[in-house]
């Protein structure tokens, strides 16, 4: 179970608004998403957790880059909102590692042998690398919010019901529990 909302900055205040993942499939489309939510470029805030295992902050700026905040990597690996926020350089890899030996297929079926075991070999190993190179612990930019009143010693030690405390350091969390 995860939950996901925008939180937008106006003249007035915050302004909430719950959103659905279902259709975002990169952190583009999240950014996307956020800069709809307004219109005058003022600051977006997309706040999502799943239960108590993680919760992610992805910061909005008008056509500046996404900046992004992870409390668990690991955790927020196992989910599919999760993975939209775990850039290769959010996690500090390089997106070129292993394309030019992945596109040359030099498996072992080149003179016609079967590749069915070598899949499920390489398929178990390779999952376990992606696995091990996701640090355990927060990820990302951790003075995300700094400039709003919430520190990052704040942000660090949140616990599993973060995204009320952000809202709460924010003054939003009326705002926030009417999209809830």
């Amino acid at each position: 179970m995860y939950f996901a909302a925008l939180l937008a900055r106006t003249e007035d205040g915050w302004e909430a608004s719950d959103t659905e993942l279902d259709d975002v499939e990169t952190l583009s489309d999240l950014a996307d998403l956020a800069r709809e939510a307004s219109p005058d470029e003022d600051t977006v805030l997309v706040l999502i957790e799943q239960e108590d295992a993680w919760f992610g902050v992805v910061r909005v700026d008008g056509e500046e880059d996404p900046r992004i905040y992870v409390s668990d990597a690991a955790a927020a690996a196992r989910s599919s909102y999760g993975e939209i926020l775990l850039t290769d350089e959010l996690l500090g890899r390089d997106p070129d590692d292993g394309d030019d030996l992945d596109a040359l297929d030099l498996d072992g079926t080149e003179d016609g042998e079967s590749d069915e075991d070598d899949e499920d070999a390489e398929g178990g190993s390779a999952a376990a690398g992606s696995a091990e190179s996701v640090p355990h612990g927060p990820v990302g930019d951790a003075l995300i919010l700094d400039d709003l009143g919430v520190s990052e010693k704040e942000l660090r030690l949140m616990s599993s019901d973060a995204v009320t405390e952000i809202a709460e350091s924010l003054g939003a969390s009326e705002t926030l529990e009417t999209v809830r």
